[in-house]
């Protein structure tokens, strides 16, 4: 078995330099680290994980709490696989491991106050990424007010050693609307996220916003609730084409809603873009805005690793979204509405989301 003195020659630093990379990574610089790391799998090399505890009084383990209930789609949802990934991925960089965990909410004794924080305790956790996937129940924020280092994606936390990460969901939205309106869409509806979750109440905000900055009236009708899945957009864009008025484009506050929109919209007989302009973030072939979900990842492995190795709580973190232009939304020819009969459009609106 290799040793870390071994690992230590081949190249050519002192074994204090091989311990730092694999203990506090961030203390040395990118190229030797980097160096290290690949002679380490060269050779074979692991370090002891007890010693390496003992010695730093740190686990390397950051727990990731994510509302695991069967009964909540939450775990299938692409956005948060993609953010996932990109989190495992800065952590491991650092030289940390995720573990998940997990309490359903099935029984009493999971679901007290503190179930997190013994959870934290009980696995030497060195601290906690917390992703919002639409509950936040009284044991989280106990989490948040512990002292843990933790660090939220999505929703704002109060604590000693505890900060956030979202993006700027009332801009991408703004930017979705503005978009449509540049295009001579002048009845832009939305299908909102779900109103008690913070993404979903924040692009409806933004599209109120930008709807008011434009001068174009606020219309009931054309605000309609969807719950970031497929089938609420596909519900909530038939509701919207059932109408006597139709839109002319729609703000969808969520990529996988914007695919049901899109499948509802073909449904009736309507094309995109030709009759009804869709902005969002979805799959190419969709105007959409775009989040950084890496930058979720990286941004909040950066935070949690800080504070665990002493720094106080870094400010707040939101990321920009992006506006991606693609053949979902075009102009019109003119700015005027298009005539429609009783209960019909001659135009299918545009769809334009904003990624979930």
């Amino acid at each position: 078995m290799a040793t870390i003195r071994e690992l230590a020659r081949l190249c050519g630093v002192s074994p204090a330099t091989v311990s730092r990379v694999f203990n506090n990574p961030e203390v040395v610089n990118a190229k030797t680290r980097t160096q290290v790391l690949r002679v380490a799998r060269q050779i074979g090399y692991l370090p002891n994980e007890s010693a390496r505890t003992l010695a730093t009084k740190k686990s390397f383990m950051v727990g990731l709490v994510w509302d695991t209930d069967h009964r909540r789609p939450g775990w299938r949802h692409p956005f948060f696989q993609e953010i996932l990934v990109g989190l495992k991925t800065a952590l491991s960089g650092r030289g940390y491991h995720l573990l998940m965990l997990a309490t359903s909410g099935d029984t009493n004794e999971e679901r007290t106050d503190d179930a997190f924080v013994r959870a934290v305790r009980r696995h030497n956790l060195d601290g906690v990424v917390m992703i919002d996937s639409g509950t936040w129940d009284p044991s989280l924020r106990r989490l948040a007010e512990s002292g843990v280092p933790c660090v939220s994606l999505g929703r704002p936390v109060e604590g000693p050693r505890a900060t956030y990460v979202t993006s700027d969901n009332v801009g991408g939205a703004r930017l979705a609307v503005r978009h449509l309106h540049e295009r001579g869409r002048r009845a832009i509806a939305t299908i909102t996220g779900p109103a008690h979750m913070r993404p979903g109440a924040e692009r409806l905000r933004g599209y109120q916003d930008e709807l008011a900055r434009l001068g174009l009236p606020r219309r009931p009708e054309f605000v309609v609730e969807g719950d970031f899945y497929l089938s609420g957009g596909h519900a909530a864009m038939r509701r919207l084409l059932e109408a006597d008025d139709r839109p002319d484009a729609v703000f969808v506050a969520g990529d996988e809603m914007a695919v049901g929109a899109l499948v509802a919209i073909g449904e009736a007989g309507l094309k995109v873009p030709d009759d009804i302009e869709v902005a969002a973030l979805v799959p190419p072939g969709l105007t959409t805005v775009a989040q950084d979900k890496d930058g979720f990842g990286t941004a909040a492995a950066e935070a949690v690793v800080s504070m665990i190795n002493g720094a106080d709580a870094p400010p707040p973190r939101i990321l920009p979204a992006t506006l991606v232009v693609r053949g979902s939304s075009t102009p019109l020819l003119s700015h005027s509405r298009p005539a429609r009969g009783p209960g019909r459009a001659s135009r299918p609106p545009s769809v334009s989301p904003l990624t979930r």
